[in-house]
């Protein structure tokens, strides 16, 4: 839609232009009045400017392709740039023209009812032309329709001059048009300067003041965002790039780091709709990180399955034990190279001096086909279980007993109760206990998986 809108006022802008230049040129020669020509030479390079706007603002919205990966937007800024340069040429020619007319004193200009209607006409154009592209400029962000906004804010104001020149004309000061064509000169001029200036900081990628820190301070205020390096803000057209380089805690997991990246995208555009946002994340250790924590993050960057990991200080000498899980088939000699890799890491994370043991359990690399045990075995299991249940004293409520045959041993499944007050490190060793029981009486099972859970709240 906003496309639809630009193309529509620049387009509208060019009919605008070229009837204005048409009237000044024709009013202008009739008269002699370089003050009207003047004009009329603005108001023709105002068509070539707004000829180039409506030919940018076609191309500017194009998307981003692979030869133009961040969009066409800086086709406006040029097409800007372009007709400050005419601008200022005419500005000159004009200068120079009115010069010749003070120094030589031919100047013959006659002010008539009709030159005066023309100025008035173009002054009400220019003031309704510059009004409608204000309004999409600053609603589409568009350099291209702000520059042509600026051409007929400075009609407005030159042909006024220009009516003033005329005035003077008619009170039977002739050098008066000269002079009107100088001022409006000069007028065009400090406008041209002042825009195109603004080009120009847009396409060497001048960021506007305070924004790399706006951007800095919003990003900051994401929680999980640990630190951020480095911000850098690159406008183009209507839209800006923020490219931000930020540090996140190593432990977290790709869907956390992914929601960060998120959430700040996010605020960026609920404060700059038009940013386009990348981020770079960066793994950064938190002073809060256990030694647990830090072992797994060390095991995970080496794609390992470690467990039971345990850490205690000995005269001020750390020590590091856990189990770690390779493949069965691999021969020792692998197993134990692997293993060594680790350890390294741990002790240049730990210190040289700290002890780091390592114990190697086989890991099922591969799913196992299994089929449950029959009924009448499944109830004698089930029977066994609450025997077992019963001597414990602890456990009691035995449900969803299941039991598999598989290629390696019977896996045997079932859900418990205990006192909710109770312990983690208690119920552990119960379980342990219980499963080496089972494991006794059943020596195919392989493993067993009891999932332990608090007694029901009782009601009334």
């Amino acid at each position: 839609m906003s496309s639809a809108e630009k193309q529509a006022v620049a387009l509208s802008s060019m009919a605008a232009s070229a009837l204005m230049t048409i009237g000044k040129f024709a009013v202008g020669f009739m008269t002699g009045s370089l003050g009207l020509v003047s004009e009329g030479l603005h108001s023709f390079l105002d068509f070539g400017a707004t000829v180039l706007t409506f030919m940018a603002v076609r191309i500017s919205d194009r998307p981003a392709d692979d030869t133009h990966p961040y969009g066409h937007g800086k086709v406006e800024s040029m097409a800007a740039l372009a007709e400050t340069a005419l601008l200022f040429i005419t500005s000159f020619w004009i200068i120079y023209e009115a010069a010749d007319r003070l120094l030589s004193g031919k100047i013959e200009v006659e002010a008539t009812w009709w030159s005066v209607a023309v100025i008035v006409v173009s002054i009400v154009i220019d003031l309704s032309r510059a009004g409608a592209l204000k309004k999409v400029a600053k609603k589409t962000k568009s350099q291209a329709l702000e520059a042509d906004a600026l051409h007929f804010s400075s009609d407005v104001l030159s042909s006024g001059v220009v009516l003033l020149g005329l005035g003077l004309v008619a009170l039977g000061w002739p050098k008066g048009d000269a002079l009107a064509a100088i001022g409006v000169s000069l007028f065009v001029c400090h406008a041209g300067w002042v825009m195109g200036k603004r080009t120009i900081d847009t396409l060497i990628d001048t960021v506007p003041a305070g924004a790399s820190e706006r951007m800095c301070s919003l990003i900051e205020s994401v929680p999980g965002v640990a630190g951020v390096s480095r911000v850098r803000v690159r406008p183009a057209g209507n839209i800006f790039f923020v490219e931000a380089d930020i540090a996140v805690g190593r432990g977290l997991s790709q869907d956390r780091v992914a929601g960060i990246r998120q959430k700040i995208v996010d605020t960026v555009h609920a404060q700059s709709p038009e940013a386009e946002v990348s981020i770079a994340t960066h793994p950064l250790a938190l002073n809060n990180e256990t030694v647990q924590q830090r072992v797994a993050i060390i095991a995970a960057n080496h794609g390992a399955n470690v467990h039971h990991i345990t850490a205690h200080h000995s005269k001020g000498r750390l020590s590091v034990g856990f189990d770690l899980e390779v493949e069965g088939w691999r021969s020792i000699q692998e197993a134990h190279e692997i293993a060594s890799k680790l350890e390294a890491d741990m002790r240049a994370e730990f210190g040289e001096d700290a002890e780091v043991e390592t114990h190697l359990e086989p890991l099922q690399d591969r799913g196992i086909d299994g089929v449950d045990v029959d009924p009448q075995d499944l109830a004698l299991i089930k029977s066994q279980l609450e025997m077992f249940l019963a001597e414990t004293g602890s456990l009691h409520s035995l449900h969803k007993v299941r039991a598999r045959k598989t290629d390696v041993g019977m896996l045997v499944f079932f859900h418990c109760r205990t006192n909710s007050d109770r312990t983690v490190s208690e119920i552990h060793e119960t379980v342990d206990a219980f499963e080496r029981k089972i494991r006794q009486k059943y020596p195919e099972v392989f493993r067993v998986l009891a999932h332990v859970e608090p007694e029901r709240s009782r009601e009334g």
